[in-house]
């Protein structure tokens, strides 16, 4: 199964409290996937990796959380970090987020281009802070310690 839909499944069985606060939410779409979250806004998780495909790397992002966008002009993610800032355009300018089966939650899969020499920099003890910016919503992502699940 892949990861996306893995993400799916797991989000669409959890249940909505009629009244959910903003960090019982971040804590319960970390309690709720299985993977460790990559970065933390104040309503969403963001989840990522570096793939390289053909030769070309990607850096793959999932977006759980208030976050909810359809754009035909992509998106751009900024990363600070020790002694430098990279600026990443999304791979496709098309994509849209995906209801995740709780009420105010949604799922946002964005692939941004980078180059190889940049690579190497994408590792969370050297990253300080990610911003992304899509259709004139700015979220700003603080790097996630890494969490052991009981």
């Amino acid at each position: 199964m892949s990861f996306i839909t893995k993400l799916k499944s797991a989000l669409g069985n959890s249940k909505p409290s009629e009244t959910i606060k903003t960090s019982d939410t971040i804590d319960a779409i970390i309690n709720d996937i299985e993977h460790e979250p990559f970065a933390i806004s104040d309503h969403n998780v963001l989840f990522a990796g570096l793939n390289e495909l053909g030769g070309y790397f990607i850096f793959q992002t999932v977006v759980v959380g208030a976050f909810n966008v359809k754009t035909k002009k992509g998106g751009q993610l900024t990363m600070t970090g020790k002694d430098f800032e990279l600026k990443l355009n999304s791979d496709s300018f098309e994509f849209e987020s995906d209801p995740a089966g709780v009420k105010g939650r949604s799922i946002t899969k964005i692939d941004f281009q980078i180059e190889e020499a940049d690579a190497a920099k994408i590792t969370k003890s050297k990253l300080k802070q990610l911003v992304l910016n899509c259709k004139k919503q700015e979220i700003s992502f603080e790097i996630a310690e890494d969490r052991k699940k009981s």
